[in-house]
Order: structure tokens, then C-alpha cells, then sequence
């Protein structure tokens, strides 16, 4: 019994130990890849890699050129930090010099350490000591970068969604930023506010396109997703007003166009901040009707004064609201900018306007250099 119970215990103790070891290792690989560990293991198996492509060379020059040594340099640019990337081009640095030696002169014959292989080498280590210096200055290693990028796309995504709306109600939106990139200037905001009857949704066009204002426009999203809902109607363009005054950017306006909607009489208010008029489609008329609110850009003077335009979405009418990219363009006049996307807009009648704001994109503006973005409302008959 007494030697059993030694044995079980060596065999607990041993798991117990490996399970610790093992729990260390993940730990560790998940900080690393996070950016918050150690760079150790990466610099210690980097380092390893020069003397065996060091023995590679002289064992067989032909098949192991000098120019192998970038490999590491390369990966080390990426995986390490500038204190242990220095340690690691000394290294290959010291592995230049002993592979010259003992394969000899360059002139000799092929294969050898010439000055070209020298310059390659440390061009390479000369750029990823810059990437490794930008790195750290900015504080996003490169394996926690393009995760953090796409988190921060996909929250955008997500704020931007539209909230479910009830039975008769039909709303959809497309975005398409600038250059085919996945960030853009124009973004939405909404909510249903008043225990649900009301819609309130902002569309913005910030100055800019692209990844060039993407940034404000992340700023901005979550500035004013916490200011919707929270103010009344009618304070919610003024408060952003202020924010981007206190923003205090060289290139901070915006346009801005917010709706607000009883979802059960169908009666909306539009305030307007620069912004381009919506277009509603009068379903008894089938005509398209400019609804222009009055209001100056946001951040460009402190007191300004939003002035609403109301009208009322009776079944089968629609709203339209859209940024300056689907309509404007060079040597043509917005209006006709408008009359175009209206025409398109028409052939979506009698479908229903089912996936019709990805369409409408793809018609009238799919081939421009600026960010565009569509909101349908439609009251179904």
C-alpha cells in the first residue's frame, strides 16, 4: 500500500507539474501574440537560425547562398522588439564575416560573400529596424495590428446598423468607402427612442474620404451613438456641434442630416447640418420630392441654429437619404446628380425596394473615388 500510494503520488505531483509547464507555455504564446509578452523565445529561435544557415553556406554554398542570412532579418523586423533586433543583426553581421572567411575571396568563384550580399543584408535589417522602431512607437505590435484594425471595422459595422423596425416598416443601407477600403468618412447612427415608437437615425459625411478621415469618423460614431437618444430631437445637432468645435481639428466639419420618425403615424421631422436634402417618394404621385432642411456645417461656428422640415411617410412612400458621393462629380451639377439617382430609384417601384441601396450604389455611383452611403425608409402600402 505504502509503495502504491508513493507511486500515485510521484504520478499526481508529475501532472500537476506538467500541467504547470503547460499552462506557462499557452499563457506566454497568448500574451505574445497579443503583444504583451516576451520577445525571448522568438529572439532565441531567430538566433538559432544563423549559425545553421551559417553551417548551411559553407557546407554548400551553391544551394545555401549568403543571402540567406536576410530570412532571419526579416522575421526578426517583425517579431522583435529594436533592443533584441540590434543583438540579432550582430549576430548575422558576425555571420557575414565568418562565412567570407572561410569560403575566401569573392573573386575566387561563385557563391561567395560578395559586396552586393553585404548591401542586401543590410538593407533589409535597415528597414526592419524601422518597422520594428515604428512598432513600438506606436505601441500595436504587428500581430495585434490587423486584429485591432478588423475589430475596429466591425464595430463601425455594427453601430452602424439599423435597429429592427415593425411590421410595415422596410429599411436597408449600404456603404461603399472610398478606394475599395474598409474604413469610410460617411457612417450612421440610430436608435428607436420614446419606448420604441420614435426612429431617430444620423447620417454623417465627415470632411475627407477614405482612411483619411476614417479615424474622425470612428471619434465621431461613438460620440454621437451616445448622444442620440440621450438629448431631445432637437438638441442632438447642437451638442454635436460642440463636440467637434472642442475637437478643435484643422480639418473638423461635417455634414449631418437627422431624422426623426414616428413609426406609428409615419409623421418625421429632417434637421439638416450642411448636408444634402433627402428625397421622399410620394407613392400616390409617384413623384420625388427634395425635403431640405436649413443648418450650417457642424463644427464650423459655436451657437448655430438647425431649422426642421416635417412631412409625413404615408404606405408606400419612401425616404431616401445619401451623401454627396453618389450624386456629385466633376463638370456635373448636383441636381443632375439627383435626377439620376432618382431615375434609377424608380425602376425599384414596383419590387419593392428589396436590396435596392447596394443596387443604386452600384448604378449610379460605383466607379467613384469617394465614400457613398444610402438610407431607405419605406412604409409598405
Amino acid at each position: 500500500m505504502a509503495r502504491g500510494a508513493a507511486a500515485d503520488s510521484f504520478t499526481a505531483r508529475m501532472r500537476k507539474a506538467v500541467y504547470r509547464v503547460r499552462t506557462a507555455l499557452r499563457r506566454s504564446a497568448v500574451d505574445y501574440f497579443r503583444g504583451g509578452g516576451s520577445d525571448r523565445i522568438a529572439f532565441a529561435g531567430l538566433l538559432l537560425t544563423i549559425p545553421a544557415i551559417t553551417l548551411g553556406t559553407i557546407a554548400s554554398p551553391v544551394w545555401f547562398s549568403p543571402v540567406a542570412l536576410v530570412l532571419p532579418i526579416v522575421a526578426g523586423g517583425l517579431l522583435l522588439r529594436p533592443a533584441s533586433l540590434i543583438g540579432l543583426y550582430a549576430t548575422a553581421a558576425g555571420a557575414l564575416i565568418v562565412e567570407s572567411i572561410v569560403l575566401g575571396p569573392y573573386s575566387e568563384g561563385p557563391a561567395r560573400v560578395t559586396p552586393g550580399t553585404v548591401l542586401v543584408v543590410a538593407a533589409c535589417g535597415f528597414f526592419g529596424l524601422l518597422i520594428a522602431q515604428f512598432r513600438a512607437r506606436v505601441g500595436v505590435p504587428w500581430r495585434r495590428g490587423g486584429t485591432m484594425l478588423f475589430d475596429l471595422r466591425e464595430r463601425i459595422r455594427v453601430q452602424s446598423a439599423l435597429p429592427r423596425l415593425p411590421q410595415g416598416w422596410h429599411r436597408e443601407m449600404a456603404l461603399r468607402p472610398a478606394g475599395g477600403q474598409s474604413f469610410s468618412g460617411d457612417f450612421v447612427v440610430a436608435a428607436r427612442t420614446n419606448g420604441g415608437r420614435t426612429l431617430e437615425v444620423v447620417l454623417t459625411d465627415v470632411s475627407g474620404k477614405g482612411m483619411d478621415a476614417a479615424s474622425r469618423a470612428l471619434l465621431l460614431s461613438g460620440a454621437f451613438g451616445g448622444l442620440l437618444g440621450s438629448l431631445p430631437p432637437h438638441g442632438f445637432l447642437p451638442a454635436a456641434n460642440g463636440y467637434l468645435l472642442r475637437q478643435d481639428w484643422d480639418e473638423g466639419f461635417a455634414t449631418s442630416i437627422h431624422l426623426v420618425l414616428d413609426l406609428e403615424s409615419g409623421d418625421y421631422e429632417l434637421l439638416s447640418a450642411g448636408h444634402l436634402p433627402a428625397l421622399q417618394l410620394h407613392a400616390g404621385s409617384g413623384r420625388w420630392e427634395e425635403k431640405a432642411a436649413e443648418g450650417p456645417l457642424l463644427g464650423i461656428y459655436d451657437g448655430a441654429q438647425f431649422d426642421p422640415v416635417k412631412g409625413t411617410l404615408r404606405p408606400g412612400d419612401v425616404l431616401m437619404l445619401f451623401t454627396d458621393g453618389l450624386v456629385e462629380a466633376s463638370g456635373r451639377d448636383i441636381s443632375e446628380g439627383i435626377d439620376r439617382l432618382t431615375g434609377e430609384a424608380d425602376l425599384y417601384v414596383g419590387p419593392g425596394f428589396e436590396g435596392a441601396a447596394w443596387h443604386l450604389i452600384e448604378a449610379v455611383a460605383k466607379d467613384v473615388n469617394d465614400d457613398r452611403a444610402l438610407l431607405l425608409l419605406c412604409r409598405r402600402p
